[in-house]
């Protein structure tokens, strides 16, 4: 099983267009698409703070809270969105038969470029690079990814967040909890010292990318990789200098 989930800061959009290439190209007719479906469970919440959504709010909910960092002891009255989440996701990693491999938290970042991740550290030297395999995978496979600005680390500042309260409760049991940014601006390429400015469309293809990583990491066929008879399926338009 994967589980996703978005949107629980508002004013960060292009985290729901990254979603919505998520939700598209698992529904869609693709036999890349397929495979997935007949191989794992997707679980997805696409808006975890809704009603900061409708009011406009960039970063809490009508309450007023930023609701990703009351992951550690959800209200049911003021944060229930969050509260659910967290119970759904310890039911299904506890469920006899199933296993939760990833939970990813799908974010919007405004100063970094690229798409990259915020993951857990691992003391184990083995767990660890089991950690960083699925970020690295993602590298490979998109160009609008960039491992080089992903982080592993455990500021205390971000502990009532989704990726590390999940982490502490779920790592023993062999989840992977990961926080996916995307920048606000655009995608570069410091080889080439060119940049690609993120559209609607670019977005949702990182969100196919995540797929494909998912596919790898599981190491399932992938009939697109093969018809494109490349390494990689590029995201983005060709980069502009910048």
């Amino acid at each position: 099983m994967v589980f996703f989930s978005s949107r629980v800061h508002p004013g960060e959009t292009p985290a729901s267009y990254v979603l919505h290439g998520i939700i598209d190209f698992l529904i869609s007719p693709d036999p890349a698409a397929q495979i997935l479906r007949d191989n794992i469970i997707f679980k997805i919440v696409p808006m975890l703070n809704p009603d900061g959504v409708f009011l406009g709010n960039y970063r809490c909910s009508y309450m007023g809270f930023d609701l990703n960092r009351h992951w550690q002891c959800p209200s049911m009255w003021s944060q229930p969105a969050i509260a659910a989440t967290k119970k759904m996701l310890l039911e299904y990693a506890t469920s006899p038969g199933t296993q939760l491999d990833f939970y990813i938290d799908i974010h919007a970042h405004t100063t970094m470029m690229n798409g990259f991740m915020y993951g857990n550290v691992r003391e184990d030297e083995e767990h660890h690079e089991r950690e960083q395999a699925l970020p690295r995978l993602l590298d490979t496979i998109s160009r609008d990814f960039a491992y080089r600005n992903t982080i592993f680390n455990r500021d205390p500042v971000k502990a009532g967040s989704a990726r590390r309260s999940m982490d502490e409760l779920l790592a023993p049991l062999g989840t992977h909890s990961y926080t996916l940014e995307v920048s606000f601006y655009c995608a570069r390429d410091d080889l080439r010292c060119m940049s690609a400015p993120f559209t609607p469309e670019t977005y949702m293809g990182l969100g196919r990318d995540v797929c494909e990583a998912i596919m790898e990491w599981y190491k399932l066929p992938n009939p697109r990789r093969k018809r494109a008879g490349m390494t990689g399926t590029p995201s983005t338009t060709p980069y502009e200098v910048m």
